[in-house]
């Protein structure tokens, strides 16, 4: 299922994206489940000692990818966007550039965390018997990609990936 504006392969900028790239020893298959279940989602997504106390997920084009992040000191920051193109196995891509049913979004106000736009291109490729986890960032201007990098982009999502890691092998 792919929305027709997923058809372009945007050129990878430094100044606009960020990017990991790692290689896991779980299939494709148990990835996509962690991503695409809500109640796997909940147990991984959040790089600890934060939290994921809230997940929606309609996987459609169109649909609603929402989460509610909880900071250690008890403060919720929620989170939406919308899935863009949907492969299964292989490829999701969502936007908090869009609300559900492809409405436009109001920039993120402050209590969110960051107030950047951005869509997020995560591709599972098949690896022997395990997978090539490779996600994707795009962002409409080098501020918003700074942003998101200061926040600790790298940190978090690399945190975030091993506990999806820990969780399926559990």
């Amino acid at each position: 299922m792919v929305h027709p504006a997923c058809r372009r392969n945007p050129k990878m900028t430094e100044q606009l994206d960020l990017t990991l790239t790692r290689d896991l020893d779980i299939s494709p298959a148990l990835v996509w489940k962690a991503w695409t279940d809500p109640e796997q989602l909940l147990k991984w997504f959040t790089p600890d000692p934060w939290r994921t106390v809230e997940c929606d997920i309609d996987l459609r084009p169109g649909g609603r990818f929402r989460t509610v992040m909880r900071s250690p000191e008890g403060q919720d920051f929620p989170n939406q966007g919308c899935y863009l193109e949907i492969v299964e196995n292989r490829k999701l891509v969502w936007t908090n550039a869009l609300e559900p049913g492809f409405r436009p979004a109001l920039p993120p106000a402050s209590g969110h965390c960051g107030h950047f736009l951005f869509t997020a291109v995560l591709s599972l490729e098949p690896l022997g018997s395990g997978t090539r986890y490779s996600v994707r960032l795009l962002h409409g201007d080098e501020a918003g990609r700074k942003e998101h990098e200061e926040m600790g982009f790298h940190d978090g999502w690399n945190k975030a990936l091993d506990q999806l890691v820990a969780r399926v092998r559990g």
